[in-house]
């Protein structure tokens, strides 16, 4: 077995002055696991609730990052301030099923939320949701849940989120659609447009926003 070992650790060598990689999982084997616990109990009566609620109206997403769902524009303190949102999610995103663009954030509370430190994280978060312009629903848990009443929280919701108004521009430079900040013009140096410009968001590359012409 050792001299087993010893070969393959020679092959590795060899092919590294090849310039192969041989990744560890080829010779060690790692501890990841499955989870049996990826939505808890009571995330997943709710999660049953809210398919019946929404039909095929939105995707629904779980246990979404923060970080996948905003974003920090460049400038003094956006290290700190992408910290403040890491490491915190949504129970439930729905997503608009033709671009899988976000509508709107679901909290699932249970008891959880009523200390004071849940109560401190729960302020902030609805923060970072009102400073995005994306709506967030909380839903108290409980034993049983209506179909039609979480149906028609979730419409109400949906339909504020359609009103709230654009940034209005601050530039004589286009405005990002999605960031609500000013564009660059830039000149496009591959593909069918190669040698045209296009105006680019700011954020660019965590916003790929374009406008040509």
């Amino acid at each position: 077995m050792g001299g087993a070992q010893t070969n393959l650790g020679c092959l590795g060598q060899l092919l590294g002055l090849l310039g192969f990689r041989i990744h560890p999982a080829a010779t060690e084997q790692l501890p990841y696991r499955l989870r049996d616990d990826f939505l808890s109990p009571a995330e997943l009566s709710f999660f049953r609730v809210l398919q019946l609620a929404i039909g095929d109206r939105w995707v629904i997403s779980c246990k979404v990052n923060l970080t996948d769902l905003f974003f920090v524009p460049r400038g003094e303190g956006q290290l700190s301030w992408r910290n403040r949102i890491d490491r915190k999610h949504v129970d439930f995103v729905l997503c608009d099923p033709a671009t899988m663009h976000p509508r709107l954030g679901i909290e699932l509370d249970d008891s959880s939320h009523q200390r004071e430190d849940r109560q401190d994280r729960d302020l902030f978060v609805n923060e970072v949701f009102d400073a995005a312009a994306l709506r967030l629903l909380r839903i108290p848990a409980a034993r049983t849940y209506s179909v039609s009443d979480i149906a028609a929280a979730i419409e109400g919701e949906v339909g504020q989120s359609a009103a709230i108004p654009p940034v209005p521009p601050s530039s004589k430079d286009p405005i990002c659609p999605k960031c609500g900040i000013p564009m660059v013009q830039r000149k496009a140096t591959r593909g069918a447009n190669r040698g045209g410009s296009f105006w680019g968001c700011s954020n660019f590359p965590q916003c790929r926003e374009v406008i040509r012409g």
